[in-house]
């Protein structure tokens, strides 16, 4: 499960099908090398994009 204190790099790694996600979002986030200190609550909020519909996203993309 994905949760919004999470790297993002972490959910990258451990999760591939998620870049696919990020980028529906606008969010380049497997080529950007704040990545790996980024949680994902910090950048939604720095792209202006709503954590929850982006959270309940990237769960789905895990089943």
């Amino acid at each position: 499960m994905i949760t919004r204190d999470m790297k993002i790099e972490e959910i990258i790694r451990k999760h591939p099908a998620t870049v696919a996600v990020f980028e529906e979002f606008g969010l380049a986030c497997g080529a950007c090398q704040v990545a790996a200190y980024e949680d994902l609550q910090h950048g939604a909020a720095v792209h202006k994009v709503d954590i929850e519909e982006l959270i309940n996203k990237l769960n789905a993309a895990l089943d």
